[in-house]
C-alpha cells in the first residue's frame, strides 16, 4: 500500500509540474489547483493494467468537475486543458509506465 501511494505521489507531482489549465491565457498548473493528485489517482489503475489510452484519459478529465466563479458554474477539466498539454500529459503517463 505505501508503494503505491508513493508512485500516485510521485505521478501526481509530474503531473501538477506539467500540465495546465488556460484560463483566460493563464497557465493554471493542475498542482496550484489542487488537482493533480485526484488527475493521478483516476489514472494510476490505467497504467497498473497496462490499459493506457488516450480516449480513456480524456474520458476521466472528462469526468473531473472544475468548480469556477466560486462554485456558480462545474466545468470538465478537459475542457480546460489545451491540446498541447493533453499530449504533454500522455508523454508523461506513457514515460511514468516505462519507469514502473
Amino acid at each position: 500500500m505505501a508503494n503505491t501511494t508513493q508512485a500516485i505521489e510521485s505521478l501526481a507531482a509530474e503531473i501538477g509540474e506539467n500540465v495546465y489549465m488556460d484560463i483566460a491565457k493563464w497557465h493554471l498548473y493542475l498542482r496550484d489547483a489542487h488537482l493533480h493528485t485526484v488527475v493521478a489517482k483516476q489514472l494510476y489503475s490505467m497504467l497498473e493494467d497496462g490499459n493506457l489510452d488516450a480516449d480513456r484519459v480524456g474520458q476521466v478529465l472528462q469526468g473531473i468537475p472544475v468548480k469556477l466563479g466560486g462554485g456558480k458554474r462545474e466545468v470538465p477539466l478537459a475542457d480546460l486543458i489545451p491540446m498541447q498539454c493533453q499530449v504533454q500529459l500522455m508523454d508523461v503517463l506513457e514515460e511514468f509506465q516505462r519507469k514502473m
